[in-house]
Order: structure tokens, then C-alpha cells, then sequence
């Protein structure tokens, strides 16, 4: 798959970081500042004016399983709390891996939609009840 099939108009604006076993890049994410797209009543978000969406997370299928995804997530997640002062973040997770990101302390919102043939739910974590220093957003692996 071409670099191209993943760059977006946004993505000069956006925070990347990587997960390395040894120098071996194994796992991305990318963060950009962006409102929830929904009332946010439902969620509780009040003063939540530093929103991050982070898009594009992805860990080599080779490499999964190990926690790496687990872990880059949990320290992004602490990132932009501290660096950005941001109080929620929010993804676009298939139904698929719902449960996966459930277990690291998100919580879905909205109603299920699709982009072709994959559905997918909006998920959030509010990012002022992680504990900064700790072992981050869930109950990991």
C-alpha cells in the first residue's frame, strides 16, 4: 500500500509518534486537535475545549498482541494531556475493535456508522481521570 493511501490534508497540522521494538517502527498514531463532532452532553465534557482526535493507529499485524499498541496509546494519551493540555480524546474505532479500546477506558458515543463497508462507533476517554506516571489509560493487555 502506497505512503499516499494514509496522508491526509491535515496531516502537517497533526502529532505522530511511533512504537520501535528495537529501530523497527511497529506501531503509529496520530493525534490532531479537533471537537468532538456531536452534543457533547451525553458525555459529561464540560470544559473540554482542548478536544484531540487521534486517527490512523495502526500496529503491524506481526507485532500484535504484544502490548506495543497498548502502550504507545496509553503514553499518546498522557502526551497530549500534559503537552497540549487537552481534556478529552475521541477516535472513529471499527465495531470490530470496540471492545479493545472499551478495555483501555474508552467509552463509546453516538450511533454506529459506516464508511463503505466497515463500521465503525465513536469512542472518547476523558483524559483528566488518567493517572499522569501511571501505567496510563486502561487495564492494558
Amino acid at each position: 500500500m502506497p505512503v499516499s493511501y494514509v496522508c491526509l490534508p491535515e496531516d502537517d497540522h497533526g502529532l505522530h509518534l511511533g512504537g520501535f521494538l528495537s529501530d523497527e517502527l511497529v506501531a503509529i498514531i496520530s493525534f490532531f486537535l479537533e471537537p468532538l463532532p456531536i452534543n457533547t452532553a451525553s458525555i459529561n465534557a464540560r470544559d473540554t475545549h482542548r478536544q484531540v482526535r487521534f486517527r490512523k493507529f495502526a500496529c503491524n499485524p506481526a507485532f500484535q498482541g504484544r502490548g506495543i499498541g497498548t502502550k504507545l496509546l496509553q503514553f499518546s494519551l498522557e502526551h497530549v494531556k500534559s503537552h497540549f493540555n487537552a481534556t478529552i480524546a475521541w477516535c472513529d474505532a471499527r465495531t470490530s475493535t470496540a471492545d479493545w479500546y472499551a478495555n483501555r477506558g474508552m467509552k463509546p458515543f453516538g450511533e454506529v456508522f459506516s464508511k463503505g463497508p466497515v463500521e465503525y462507533i465513536r469512542m472518547y476517554i476523558d483524559l483528566r481521570l488518567l493517572n499522569s506516571g501511571s501505567d496510563g489509560a486502561g487495564a492494558g493487555t
